[in-house]
């Protein structure tokens, strides 16, 4: 939304556009059902036809393209044909034609989870008529904490010496700055337990009082994972101040659902927001998993503030 050009080359969305968006958008995209015919459809079909949410990015990025982003972008998704991670990016994007893709066919592929929306096929075609085809689902089952696949797109063009970030040493961390921004987690409700878990079939693991325990454990533990190493990196190299993680672990009940759009919903997530800008930073505890406030330490948002002029101060360093 906004790496993505408008008529201008300007942002198509600026960031204070994003809350009136899902407002108005995610309650069609997901509409609310009738409980019990939910149940019954997700063994036929995925829970959203996802034909909203496919008429709204054809309808807004139109045929505009990957390599056309305003500033460098890594897209992670899966290709269920393959049977392995698809990586898009800006960078391949702009070298090699079978990767540049339409911008809306990257993005309703990287959102189609399983279950609840269908899987996303198209394909691309270079200047001699060779054709190469996706089946995309969701980009969450690659990485769900999308920073190291980022940080691994640096350390490419560091290691071929080509692109944007050729001059980048990653062994001194001083010229990056990580933010990672979480969706959220309902790691203090404990709504599983073993013996809850022993009793399980097919059935259980997969639909469990509207959620999906199998779904939320391999997301969680992926998520989870990136960030306990991110964390023991930054701080073993005595630079835990270039690594931003802000996330919510305290999530209950719809809050910490998908797909629950309601506007009372969407309103709760955009207050969970506000205050969690007004929280000190918060590291994973390596022993426990969840996040603990630092003493001492700054807001959330007079970090992200911080990150900011710093990103600013080297724009103007490297344009000059």
């Amino acid at each position: 939304m906004i790496a993505a050009p408008n008529e201008d080359h300007r942002p198509m969305f600026a960031a204070c556009d994003i809350n009136k968006f899902y407002l108005e958008h995610c309650p069609e995209i997901f509409p609310k059902k009738n409980p019990i015919r939910s149940r019954v459809g997700a063994f036929m079909g995925p829970k959203y036809d996802g034909k909203k949410l496919r008429s709204l990015v054809n309808g807004l990025l139109g045929d505009t393209a990957l390599s056309q982003t305003l500033t460098n972008v890594v897209v992670p998704t899966f290709d269920i044909k393959r049977l392995q991670p698809v990586i898009f990016s800006t960078k391949d994007a702009r070298t090699n034609p079978l990767k540049n893709a339409r911008l809306a066919d990257v993005c309703i592929g990287t959102s189609a989870a399983p279950t609840l929306l269908p899987a996303h096929y198209f394909e691309t075609r270079d200047q001699n008529g060779k054709i190469c085809s996706f089946d995309l689902i969701d980009g969450g089952v690659t990485a769900n904490n999308p920073t190291l696949v980022a940080l691994s797109h640096i350390e490419r063009e560091s290691l071929l010496h080509d692109g944007e970030f050729k001059d980048i040493n990653l062994r001194e961390t001083d010229p990056i700055l990580v933010l990672s921004l979480g969706t959220g987690a309902a790691k203090h409700e404990e709504k599983y337990s073993a013996t809850k878990a022993s009793k399980w079939g097919l059935i259980g693991w997969n639909f469990h009082n509207s959620f999906a325990p199998l779904v939320d454990i391999f997301n969680d533990a992926s998520s989870d994972m990136v960030d306990i190493h991110l964390s023991t990196l930054f701080q073993f190299l005595k630079c835990e101040q270039h690594y931003l993680r802000i996330q919510d672990d305290t999530l209950t009940g719809e809050e910490s659902s998908v797909d629950v759009a309601t506007p009372k919903n969407l309103h709760m997530l955009m207050e969970i927001g506000q205050r969690l800008l007004r929280k000190p930073v918060s590291r994973v505890n390596l022993e426990t998993g969840r996040f603990e406030e630092i003493e001492g330490e700054v807001s959330n948002g007079d970090a992200l503030s911080h990150f900011a002029i710093r990103l600013s101060e080297e724009r103007k360093r490297r344009n000059k």
